[in-house]
């Protein structure tokens, strides 16, 4: 098992699911580890908590000045932390958008570039930022989310290319269908239950994420048999459309 001895890491969602499971994981590898979440931990947790609401995202920068200036560095950034909603582009609720990206785009960006500058000078860090497996192939009901995430892969991996001379290494993870308390809502409200194949638990997706970090490929794939769906989709879009078509996030009604 691979060791982070005295490495400061830094886990944003670190309250439950992915990041939780994250935190906890490099925790055991001997890190220091700073969670953050805007949800208060039901118990007491082994690592550092900070509470931070991650659509402020000045409040975001400042938590991890305030970590870098207390520890002296970060080593590692996972931008796990993520929010989803079913949403009507004909209704055209521009605030659900802005509030989506802002999480889901706008603090990994601005955590990334926060953190960035004192990795490249010490010519050592790693970036960890979550994208989703939908971004290859999007549903109906979910463009907020969607966009969100494609948002962090194109950035992640243009990023990850110019930071790699300077020792940083940033890498894009693709989860697969996690039952974690996002997930298992949007089952709940009507979504339908993904392949068993794509499915992963947050153990799975931990560990597979510390493995790969700091390895030649950018993008980390939990459930690779998803990277076949561009595939089929070039190939034989009618027979994509209609293995899509019965697939879509429920959308709240006002």
């Amino acid at each position: 098992m691979r060791e982070f001895t005295n490495h400061i890491a830094v886990v944003t969602g670190a309250a439950s699911g992915i990041g939780r499971q994250l935190a906890e994981d490099l925790l055991d590898r001997r890190a220091e580890v700073i969670g953050v979440d805007v949800q208060d931990l039901a118990d007491r947790p082994r690592f550092h908590f900070v509470r931070c609401d991650l659509s402020d995202i000045d409040a975001y920068v400042n938590t991890l000045g305030h970590t870098e200036k207390e520890h002296g560095r970060i080593d590692i950034l996972a931008n796990v932390a993520g929010i989803d909603r079913g949403v009507s582009v004909a209704e055209g609720d521009r605030d659900v958008f802005e509030k989506i990206m802002r999480v889901n785009f706008f603090a990994p960006l601005a955590g990334t570039l926060a953190v960035v500058p004192g990795m490249a000078s010490r010519r050592y860090g790693y970036v960890l930022n979550v994208s989703s497996d939908s971004v290859r192939s999007p549903i109906a009901g979910a463009s907020a989310y969607i966009a969100s995430k494609g948002a962090v892969t194109g950035f992640t991996e243009s990023a990850a290319l110019e930071l790699k001379a300077k020792g940083v290494h940033l890498h894009v993870l693709y989860p697969g269908f996690v039952y974690t308390s996002m997930g298992s809502e949007a089952i709940e409200e009507g979504l339908k239950p993904p392949p068993r194949m794509i499915v992963r638990t947050p153990e799975q997706v931990s560990a597979l994420a510390l493995k790969k970090l700091g390895g030649q490929r950018i993008e980390i794939n939990a459930a690779p048999i998803a990277l076949a769906t561009p595939i089929l989709k070039s190939l034989a879009p009618r027979l994509y459309r209609r293995m899509m078509a019965p697939q879509a996030m429920p959308i709240p009604h006002h």
